[in-house]
């Protein structure tokens, strides 16, 4: 691989972070219903009707994982995935939404905003990074095509 894609690679991870990280953000307070418990003993037809098609299912926060891309022909750069964090959710008092439980507990998502503020200030800088890389780059090329003989 080239510096230049291995500088874009880094460039898409961290755009792919800053989402990842605003999106688990702005959705922090989206409850929901907490999945029914293996030990509530309903079934389809049977007790009383599910709330869960009613009101939709807590937001799922996301986590992106990211390693080096190590295999190949040509090893270089970085690859990331996303995923859902487990577990999902947490159970949270707010005996006042319609959908709570009988104890009032709802379904919130499990993301810790302290761990999402370091994912965009990690991201901002491996931005930076991976710009100046380029930068450095385009530099040095056309530096090169100014040398004369």
């Amino acid at each position: 691989m080239s510096i230049f894609s291995i500088a874009t690679s880094g460039l898409s991870a961290a755009s792919l972070r800053v989402n990842v990280a605003a999106s688990n953000i702005a959705n922090i307070r989206t409850t929901g219903p907490l999945p029914a418990s293996g030990g509530s003993g309903t079934s389809a037809g049977a007790g009383s009707p599910s709330i869960a098609p009613t009101f939709p299912a807590a937001y799922v926060p996301l986590r992106v994982d990211q390693v080096s891309q190590s295999s190949g022909s040509t090893p270089g750069g970085t690859v990331v995935t996303v995923s859902a964090v487990s577990p999902s959710y947490i159970a949270q008092s707010d005996p006042g939404a319609p959908f709570a439980n009988e104890d009032g507990l709802v379904a919130a998502p499990n993301v810790d905003l302290a761990s999402e503020f370091a994912e965009l200030a990690t991201a901002k800088y491996s931005f930076i990074a991976n710009a100046k890389v380029i930068q450095a780059y385009a530099e040095t090329e056309d530096t090169l095509l100014d040398i004369k003989t």
